[in-house]
């Protein structure tokens, strides 16, 4: 940990960002409870959250992964940790992370050696219960979550704590600039960051923090769930004579701002299979967060499509149930949650979702990983060495409209049955950043 963290302005601002979160806590108790109108899950566990938890361990190693997304990342070097015989806790701000976390490992949760619980709340006092009940060795925190007194207070504790899979957009780095630069300095008070990329590496140095190692991208050694594609595959083949040929497109991780741009597409998609005279393909919709899951599908629906969810029509065994009719489907909706798998082995052209609004694109390893044909729209800068490089290899499609996209996928569909072998030498090429990461904790924590 560096000697001059916290800086004399930093003191300042972490005392003025007590006193507002001591202001702001009746709100965000109420913003908890209102985020559990729509999931309940929101509310359960609230004593974790001030630091009071049913289960302690002692010199566990923290993993901090905020939601679903950063879990996924986490997954491969969480089951290293545990093969080297370490205690994991990881800690998530929404349900859907900890969940993840529990149906990815739920062996290990039964155990004891992964314990997923609700981040503290940003309070010292909070941070100094959870650090008493765990003792952690070091904290890593995924992706690019900068938490002020989370930072400060693994720093006083003297909690090494390192930024994992670390990501920099040009974007946030262009901000970091401004706001008297105090992002940048909390940056320093991390004992090191393992980043994803040569062009992060040199931004988050650029910061002044310390041991900053590029590791590259967890996700690219991701352990892809065998019985999630079986499940696809069986689907496909039982349903072979009511899809009639049918090309599946699924539409990855959509979030709110994109759904009419979709539903555009596959109007223009299903017109120009309409000229052809030939069965329009199948979609998938999965929307990226559960509470959109009912409001997406009215959406769907109210736009004169047939849509389907999951839920009603599929078993436990992602199978089609007895009594369930399939043959006029237009859209499958995926209101699932760890099933993300099937939804994209089902298909044989993906669309990554939030690469069509400002808020940008979402992953796009996971359909690579099955070497799917995959696309993005304009909107990448969330991902964009991963696009980038991808694209360059000729692993992925980047469009600019939702005209240009409907014509891409007309013309792919066409095109069906055959791997992305770009995205399976490309995937490859990427492979080995748990063993990296590993090595680099050992070389700074040791």
């Amino acid at each position: 940990m560096t000697s001059t963290f916290p800086t004399f302005a930093m003191r300042i601002a972490l005392v003025a960002y007590s006193w507002l979160m001591a202001i702001l806590l009746p709100l965000i108790i109420i913003y908890i409870l209102h985020r559990a109108r729509k999931d309940k899950r929101y509310s359960d566990h609230l004593a974790e959250r001030f630091g009071h938890y049913p289960i302690t361990a002692k010199n566990a190693v923290w993993i901090h992964a905020v939601s679903l997304g950063e879990m996924r990342a986490a997954a491969p070097l969480v089951r290293a940790l545990i093969d080297k015989g370490e205690t994991i806790v990881t800690t998530h701000f929404t349900p859907a992370g900890r969940e993840a976390a529990k149906s990815m490992f739920p062996d290990e949760c039964k155990s004891g050696k992964l314990i997923p619980v609700c981040v503290p709340l940003e309070f010292n006092w909070v941070y100094r219960q959870f650090f008493k009940a765990f003792s952690p060795k070091y904290g890593l925190v995924m992706e690019i979550e900068i938490w002020p007194r989370m930072i400060a207070s693994a720093h006083r504790y003297k909690v090494p704590l390192l930024l994992c899979n670390g990501h920099y957009p040009q974007r946030s780095f262009n901000r970091d600039q401004g706001y008297l630069q105090l992002r940048r300095q909390i940056m320093t008070g991390f004992t090191g960051l393992l980043v994803k990329s040569t062009i992060d590496a040199e931004r988050f140095k650029a910061t002044g923090a310390p041991n900053v190692i590029n590791t590259g991208e967890l996700r690219f050694d991701q352990k892809i769930p065998e019985h999630l594609t079986v499940a696809a595959t069986n689907f496909l083949t039982a349903q072979q004579q009511e899809l009639q040929g049918r090309t599946v497109v699924t539409i990855a991780s959509a979030v709110e701002g994109e759904d009419d741009k979709y539903i555009e597409a596959m109007h223009r998609v299903r017109k120009i299979f309409a000229d052809r005279k030939e069965p329009a393909p199948l979609f998938v919709y999965v929307p990226r967060a559960p509470e959109r899951f009912d409001r997406v599908a009215e959406l769907i629906a109210q736009e004169n499509l047939v849509v389907q969810k999951r839920s009603t029509i599929l078993d436990d065994r992602l199978a089609l149930r007895m009594d369930a009719d399939f043959s006029d489907v237009d859209v499958l909706l995926g209101d699932s949650l760890g099933e993300m798998y099937f939804y994209l082995a089902l298909a044989e052209l993906v669309i990554v979702g939030g690469s069509f609004i400002p808020s940008g694109a979402h992953n796009v390893i996971e359909p690579l990983a099955l070497q799917k044909t995959v696309l993005v729209g304009p909107f990448i800068w969330t991902i964009a060495h991963t696009a980038e490089t991808a694209i360059d290899a000729k692993a992925l499609i980047k469009v600019n409209t939702i005209e240009e996209l409907g014509k891409t996928i007309a013309t792919l569909t066409m095109q069906n049955g055959h791997a992305n072998q770009a995205a399976e030498v490309f995937y490859n090429e990427n492979k080995g950043a748990v063993e990296r990461t590993l090595a680099a904790i050992d070389e700074i924590v040791g």
